[in-house]
């Protein structure tokens, strides 16, 4: 047998729109663009030496994400997210969330144990930081382990579908001061339920996130939308 011409590129390089969309999504999850803010193509030019085409081909594909709205007269500006749509996410993660959490504390094996806990480490060290896009990167390593851990990798593409409006949801709630216990600490109990083996202790930590990342979401909608009226009065 001949061996093959070509090794495979396990880590490919990033192309320049890849790089734009990253930079961009960042801008907008960590709140650099407010929702509802007008997002003018030749200051972005400008800001990111890049040209219009490749500005647009990234409007398109973040209004995709559901990070962007086009709005007919206005041209594109940054989405919000409103309260049924924060409602319907959390559904959503209820339940590709708790069944992957379930799956891959029961098969799990040394190498998963070791590779969720150093997403876990990378997690907890954004948040010393306090920089969102760290957090933002880590929490997305740490959930890509789990989904990967369970072998579902339908449920994970849904994920990331979804990734950029959930991980805005995640960036209000994670290091909001208002929970009932601080999100870092629902991630490590998630982590040592499924290292253990106990998918039933796994599906309660997900559950007990997500009840109090929800509560928290539903609270800051509540301030959101007590100020609109405040300042209609």
């Amino acid at each position: 047998m001949t061996s093959p011409r070509l090794t495979k590129i396990d880590h490919p390089p990033a192309t320049l729109r890849d790089m734009v969309q990253e930079r961009m999504r960042e801008a907008i999850i960590e709140g650099v663009f407010q929702p509802g803010e007008r997002l003018v193509e030749r200051p972005l030019c400008d800001q990111l030496g890049v040209s219009r085409t490749v500005i647009r081909e990234t409007i398109r594909y973040l209004e995709a994400e559901g990070l962007v709205e086009i709005l007919p007269g206005r041209g594109p500006i940054v989405a919000s997210i409103t309260r049924d749509e924060a409602r319907q996410i959390y559904d959503i993660r209820r339940m590709l969330e708790t069944a992957a959490a379930e799956n891959c504390a029961r098969n799990i094996t040394s190498d998963r144990a070791s590779s969720l806990h150093g997403a876990l480490v990378r997690l907890k060290q954004g948040f010393v930081d306090k920089t969102p896009g760290s957090i933002f990167r880590a929490t997305s390593d740490f959930y890509s382990e789990i989904f990967e851990g369970a072998g579902h990798h339908v449920a994970w593409d849904v994920v990331q579908r979804l990734n950029g409006r959930i991980s805005r949801l995640r960036m209000m709630t994670l290091t909001a001061t208002e929970r009932d216990r601080p999100g870092i600490e629902h991630m490590e109990a998630i982590c040592s339920a499924i290292q253990s083996g106990d998918p039933s202790a796994a599906r309660r930590a997900v559950e007990r996130h997500l009840d109090d990342a929800a509560s928290v979401a539903e609270t800051l909608f509540d301030a959101e939308e007590g100020l609109g009226k405040a300042a209609n009065s």
